[in-house]
């Protein structure tokens, strides 16, 4: 009954990414064990978010939730649970004793941790029926019940209270779809295979221009299947790009606006060498939607001169990357390029091969690969020697001129890449 009367007053103050003051619930979820409903902003009266928690015997619940720009989470929360607020905590969660993912959690309440669900552990998560969570030395299991069923009720619960308002709100459950997750994806989705139904998609990576001609370079894994492109700098319009050429083995892609587009400035590529231990600069838009729009700027150093199993096409780097991150650029501290950052280590994926988990491993193209691939598409860049190091936030100002959100629309048949 304590367990049972946590949650009915728990879901009076359910709160997403810390939104304070969440009043409901409008209209209902009940799927299996699963209770919830929509969420409103008590402060501003707007709709927030939706969702449902369910209890366990270890006297933990789990929330689901679905805000209103489309975002998902996870949290765990418990009446004994006392956190500081803003505490952080990694979450590794394991779904059928396969499938892995690690969570990044944040204490919003004293007695709830909250985890953003990129869409790819939704999907899982969705469909597994046992979902084993590790923090710290706390090893938790949850047996999955119903989890396909009440995401799609919250995700129908989300499109009509958008469509609908708070006061029209009633049975989410009754007329939701067949559990799906959402479109949005946080990377370039692949393209669809003839023959199979598509499914409408968009994903978000980093670009930066390397000519005077409006010549961009990203990853090819950040366009792998788009239908259409769109790029912009920090507070300016979109423009619409086109595919100049790609290069899958070096994940390499060369784009170019449609139209005449004039730039301030471009990226120039450093001329010299470059050594282990070197600091460098990431500068990118990770999570685009559900952190700051501007971009996000990154240090680290240079921790090694190849990639995995000594690639030496790729340099390993500690600057943290994130999804969104892919295809932007790497910097000296003169401000010159010295690499496009392409993905990070899989750690779940080691740590379940080796049974440790690695830590900000992380992976940029080296610009010798780069420079091969500009000269094989016949574009004009410009190389320049390091002149002196640079504040970092000299750097990521000149940055600002030309490196740039890419966003992508194509078919959805697969997960995203990174």
């Amino acid at each position: 009954m304590l367990l049972r009367s946590f949650v009915v007053t728990f879901l009076l103050q359910l709160s997403l990414a810390g939104a304070a003051n969440a009043a409901g619930p409008f209209g209902s979820v009940n799927v299996g064990n699963w209770i919830g409903g929509a969420f409103s902003n008590d402060q501003t009266g707007a709709f927030s978010h939706c969702a449902a928690t369910t209890p366990y015997a270890s006297g933990v619940i789990l929330v689901v939730s679905q805000n209103a720009a489309g975002t998902w989470s996870l949290a765990f929360a418990s009446p004994g649970y006392r956190f500081n607020k803003g505490e952080n905590a990694a979450i590794d969660v394991t779904f059928d004793g396969q499938e892995q993912a690690r969570l990044f959690a944040t204490a919003y309440q004293p007695n709830m941790l909250t985890a953003i669900m990129p869409l790819n552990v939704v999907r899982t998560f969705q469909k597994a029926s046992l979902m084993v969570a590790t923090a710290g030395r706390a090893v938790l299991n949850f047996d999955l019940t119903s989890t396909g069923p009440v995401i799609a009720a919250l995700a129908n619960c989300v499109t009509k209270v958008k469509a609908d308002g708070l006061d029209k709100a009633g049975d989410f459950t009754k007329g939701a779809a067949k559990p799906a997750a959402a479109a949005d994806k946080q990377g370039a989705p692949p393209a669809g295979k003839p023959g199979k139904a598509a499914k409408s998609s968009s994903g978000f990576g980093t670009g930066f221009v390397v000519s005077a001609s409006g010549h961009i370079v990203t990853n090819n894994h950040v366009i792998d299947g788009c239908s259409e492109l769109k790029g912009n700098l920090t507070g300016e319009p979109a423009m619409v790009l086109r595919v100049v050429s790609s290069d899958a083995n070096n994940d390499l892609a060369l784009l170019q606006p449609s139209s005449a587009v004039a730039f301030k400035d471009f990226a120039r590529i450093r001329d010299r060498s470059f050594h282990s231990g070197d600091s460098v600069v990431a500068i990118g838009f990770p999570y685009h939607g559900l952190l700051t729009s501007d971009f996000t700027v990154t240090t680290g150093i240079v921790s090694s001169l190849s990639g995995m199993l000594n690639d030496t096409r790729f340099l390993q780097i500690s600057a943290p990357v994130q999804p969104g991150n892919s295809g932007g650029p790497l910097f000296d501290n003169s401000g010159q390029i010295v690499g496009v950052v392409t993905g990070k280590l899989p750690g779940l994926r080691i740590a379940a091969a080796t049974g440790n988990i690695p830590e900000n491993i992380n992976f940029a193209i080296k610009t010798g690969a780069l420079r091969d691939f500009l000269d094989n598409s016949v574009v004009p860049y410009q190389t320049a020697e390091p002149k002196g190091e640079l504040k970092t936030t000299d750097i990521a100002g000149n940055a600002r001129a030309y490196t740039m959100l890419i966003s992508c629309k194509g078919t959805e048949q697969a997960d995203a890449k990174k």
